[in-house]
């Protein structure tokens, strides 16, 4: 019997995945378990401790150590000491921001980087120290990983632009399986606006809609899923908006079914990020056959045309009001759009021809 190449996997901090980075290394994985002995190092804030194997993928979870960004900080310094102290053939590691760990996994390993986004203005949420530190471990990465991979192929330009770094760019993707094919089967459209992101804070964008709706006195329902905890002076800015509006708060959906049945069933979707890598929400509400409107930030209109989807001018709530009048009064160009996005995403991104080329981006470092 062939022995697999063992891979541990640091950055996706647990399984079954939440999130849409993990949701990403989740599924390269599953696609590739046959092939390679996978040992996904986790947090106890993102995994159950007992989960030691998640469909015969084997998962370390290391106790956490505060929170936020204390304890993402001693997680990455446990998997390093880990893989320090044992044996594998190649380190896979995810987000730019993991890269101060970097220079040292080389001492050892060949490490292959997966960027989740890159850091061209300081994110909100965090401070600017945070924000520095960030931008800091983006340059280790890119200057010192083996091979790095983007899923934005705008992300991509900008670092071989900024660090002079040969990158790949690797898609995210889709799976449609038989009960993502019921839910879509049995839509049965409802007249809700629909709004979804893990995690809502600014760059989400959500004001750019509450905003828009105002000005078009929308009475229609707007159904919003996503945790409003992150940022208290957001969360307060939200709710004094939706004041007006007929807005229903959902919280944070972590099982994915019921989060695509609200997608399925929404007359439409409403993306309206200021930033984004390349967004799995995105890609699995497309997979819903659910027509959108988007910001017209780089990385949407790299992977959709106006065919496929509605955009509207980043940061505009004015335009994305005229484009929700649209989307009001034209429902049959925005499901032609969404049927013209679901067969680009089933033909081009999906988990099996992705998985492929991070196969063999692997073996290009594994001897």
């Amino acid at each position: 019997m062939v022995k697999k190449p063992k891979i541990a996997v640091i950055g996706l901090k647990g399984l079954p995945a939440f999130g849409g980075a993990a949701a990403v290394g989740e599924n390269i994985i599953e696609q590739l378990k046959d092939k390679y002995d996978f040992t996904v190092l986790s947090v106890s804030s993102h995994a159950i401790k007992s989960a030691v194997n998640v469909n015969g993928i084997k998962q370390i979870v290391f106790n956490k150590i505060g929170s936020g960004s204390i304890n993402t900080l001693v997680y990455y310094i446990k998997c390093l000491i880990h893989v320090l102290f044992n044996k594998y053939d190649l380190i896979h590691l995810h987000h730019s921001e993991s890269g101060f760990i970097t220079p040292i996994l080389r001492l050892k390993y060949k490490v292959i980087v997966t960027f989740h986004g890159v850091y061209r203005v300081n994110d909100p949420k965090f401070s600017e120290l945070h924000n520095w530190f960030f931008r800091f471990s983006e340059k280790l990465n890119a200057l010192f990983a083996n091979q790095v991979i983007s899923v934005s192929l705008p992300d991509k330009e900008y670092i071989v632009e900024k660090y002079k770094k040969d990158v790949d760019y690797i898609p995210n993707g889709i799976t449609i399986n038989d009960n993502l094919k019921e839910i879509i089967n049995s839509k049965k459209i409802d007249n809700y606006i629909f709004f979804a992101a893990g995690r809502i804070y600014e760059i989400k964008g959500l004001h750019l809609l509450l905003k828009a709706c105002i000005q078009l006195d929308i009475k229609d329902p707007i159904y919003i899923a996503g945790d409003l905890d992150q940022v208290p002076v957001y969360k307060e800015k939200i709710l004094e908006l939706a004041k007006s509006l007929n807005a229903k708060f959902l919280g944070l959906i972590k099982d994915k079914y019921e989060l695509m049945r609200f997608v399925s069933n929404s007359k439409f979707f409403v993306f309206p990020s200021l930033t984004e890598a390349m967004s799995m929400m995105l890609l699995e509400v497309v997979s819903m056959k659910t027509p959108v409107i988007a910001s017209d930030i780089p990385s949407n209109k790299a992977v959709f045309s106006e065919e496929e989807m509605l955009f509207f001018k980043t940061s505009d709530s004015y335009d994305l009001m005229l484009k929700l009048q649209f989307a009001l009064n034209h429902p049959e160009k925005m499901d032609n759009n969404a049927n013209n996005a679901y067969n680009k995403l089933s033909v081009n991104y999906t988990w099996d021809i992705i998985a492929n080329q991070y196969k063999n981006q692997f073996q290009k470092l594994i001897k």
